[in-house]
């Protein structure tokens, strides 16, 4: 089993809620969680008791705001890159790749 203190998810997923300033209720509610245990829920993850499946990662990703790959970045530069990268088109993505591979 691997060992989850270890894993950035929890710490990314508490940054994008609490940057968007929602409670782990708001946010267990808005993911179609009941009521009575969204909190609860979203407080596992969100201390890496629980790891959510993909899809409930992903209906997370869409919610917050940040693409699924954001809850796996180790750095917090590579997070902020990747959520800038998500929201350029595919055609300034290949620019700026091209431009990169210039150096």
């Amino acid at each position: 089993m691997s060992d989850k203190r270890n894993s950035p998810l929890p710490l990314r997923l508490k940054q994008a809620r609490t940057a968007l300033g929602i409670s782990q209720k708001q946010l267990g509610i808005q993911l179609g969680m009941e009521p009575g245990t969204a909190s609860a829920r979203m407080n596992h993850y969100e201390k890496g008791k629980h790891t959510p499946d993909y899809a409930t990662l992903k209906a997370m990703a869409d919610e917050l705001g940040v693409p699924v790959a954001y809850f796996f970045c180790e750095s917090e530069s590579t997070a902020e890159l990747l959520c800038l990268l998500e929201k350029m088109s595919e055609e300034e993505k290949a620019n700026l790749v091209h431009q990169l591979n210039k150096d």
